[in-house]
């Protein structure tokens, strides 16, 4: 999880809301494994949903406000190693004058064919950082934040929602999930 855009998404909430993040396993103790150990009716079924990067979002606002904020908030950052790229990016031979000669020796060793060329950092070659629908290697993440080339999209999304009256299942297919197995 991208912590810096998860803190900004929560501080613009932190008035109304609280988000609960943890050990999967402990929360689903505390809100009941089954419809026999619950606390509530139907909150076991928010507990077998915890899997994976997920948690618990608590709040007194409207059901529809809490969907819109969810469904609009979309922040772009750098790609992370094995992210898969979105486009290829190739850079053509010639001066990188965006670079510093400083940078000529850590851009060679991210495997670009670079060399000084009267204080200019020149790619000698024609180079391919990424190709589209490949994983990211660690040099090409590397290269790609140099440029300013931003590839990974963070966003949230809703999985379920519970109230004392409903449970609403916001993505299908989930419902079967086991407990156990998480």
């Amino acid at each position: 999880m991208r912590n810096l855009k998860f803190k900004e998404f929560r501080e613009q909430l932190k008035a109304t809301s609280r988000f609960f993040l943890g050990s999967n396993k402990v929360m689903q103790v505390s809100l009941g494994r089954s419809a026999a150990d619950e606390i509530k009716p139907s909150l076991y079924k928010v507990s077998k949903l915890l899997r994976g990067d997920s948690g618990l979002f608590f709040t007194n606002m409207p059901k529809e406000e809490v969907e819109r904020l969810f469904n609009q908030y979309e922040d772009y950052d750098f790609a992370r190693t094995g992210s898969v790229a979105s486009e290829k990016v190739e850079l053509k031979e010639g001066p990188l004058e965006q670079f510093t000669h400083e940078m000529e020796p850590f851009l060679r060793k991210q495997g670009m064919p670079v060399r000084l060329n009267k204080g200019t950092v020149e790619l000698v070659s024609d180079y391919v950082v990424c190709e589209e629908g490949k994983p990211l290697s660690p040099e090409a993440s590397r290269i790609l934040r140099l440029l300013g080339i931003k590839m990974a999209t963070f966003r949230m999304q809703l999985i379920c929602r519970w109230s004392l009256d409903e449970f609403e299942l916001y993505i299908q297919g989930l419902e079967d999930s086991d407990v156990e197995s998480s």
